[in-house]
């Protein structure tokens, strides 16, 4: 009985969970553009997000106008993915460093642009794109239409861009680096490109969150780079055979982290411990990296045996 009336919550929760699991889509979308177009492990994002949230808190305090706001703290992930990516290419530090480095050193700079710990803002006082306090209004400022609106534009600009030249530079920079250098790409600046705008997303998604939320912590960011890369897997597992296009396979990402937050949301209902909550997200992600290999080492090996098998035959 206790179980059920559990679960008869849990539809009042999942509003909430589809609003975060639509914003952190766009996190999940940045991640997607590193870990599979660039095939760079970039560990930024774990800084670059609190950044994001920082700077949007900082402006609206300071009487910004919110698209402003969100402008400003879409340059400041730029900036972020920028120094990654000259620490990488300029600097020679492995890609994973470089993320680590740049990444430590934007918890002492987010601290500094908040002048403390956490900053928060009263929905009441300014005017906000998003809020929870609106996720069950059946309006335009709902968190759910908001936020797809956004994440269709995002997805639609991503599709022109990476159809131009530069951004086909860009993809075939993460396929084959050497060949790319060889057909005169330059792959250092691509590299340094496609860090920029996956942290630029990503910075994007941490300022929408926190005028959600109404505050910005400096360790809102902590293990986001967990939380995109499940987004990616689950939405490549769930999906994958049927969204082939790449304006489609980026709707699965964003599909993948809704999926993520409403499984979250599920487990919490049923009364699973929040303090292990980021053990749950690891052990989800590691589960979902470890599929393509147990399906490659317990299936298709049989399948090959038969093959030469009939060869021989």
């Amino acid at each position: 009985m206790e179980l059920l009336a559990r679960l008869a919550n849990l539809p009042g929760a999942l509003p909430g969970a589809c609003a975060q699991g639509l914003i952190w889509g766009i996190m999940a979308i940045g991640v997607y553009l590193t870990y599979r177009i660039l095939d760079v492990a970039d560990l930024t994002v774990d800084g670059s997000f609190g950044t994001g949230g920082a700077v949007c808190v900082m402006c609206l305090l300071s009487g910004m106008n919110v698209w402003a706001a969100l402008f400003i703290a879409l340059l400041a992930g730029l900036a972020t993915g920028l120094v990654t990516g000259l620490l990488h290419t300029f600097m020679g530090i492995p890609a994973i460093l470089a993320g680590i480095l740049t990444q430590l050193a934007l918890y002492s700079i987010n601290l500094k642009i908040m002048g403390k710990a956490n900053q928060s803002i009263n929905v009441d006082k300014y005017d906000l794109l998003i809020s929870l306090r609106w996720v069950k209004e059946f309006a335009l400022h709902n968190p759910i239409i908001m936020v797809i609106i956004v994440t269709a534009v995002l997805i639609g600009v991503l599709y022109w861009f990476f159809g131009t030249e530069l951004g086909c530079g860009i993809r075939a920079t993460g396929s084959n680096p050497a060949m790319s250098r060889a057909q005169g790409i330059n792959t250092n600046l691509n590299v340094v490109l496609g860090l920029a705008v996956s942290n630029g997303l990503v910075a994007l998604s941490g300022a929408l969150l926190s005028q959600y939320q109404g505050f910005s912590d400096v360790s809102m960011g902590r293990g986001a780079i967990v939380i995109g890369l499940a987004a990616v897997i689950i939405g490549e597992a769930v999906f994958g055979r049927i969204f082939q296009n790449f304006a489609l396979k980026l709707v699965s990402v964003s599909l993948g982290a809704i999926i993520y937050y409403i499984v979250i949301q599920l487990v919490l209902t049923l009364g699973f411990d929040a303090n292990l909550l980021k053990l749950l997200s690891a052990s989800v992600v590691a589960v979902f990296l470890a599929v393509p290999y147990w399906k490659g080492k317990y299936f298709a090996k049989p399948t090959a045996k038969k093959k030469e098998g009939a060869k021989n035959a």
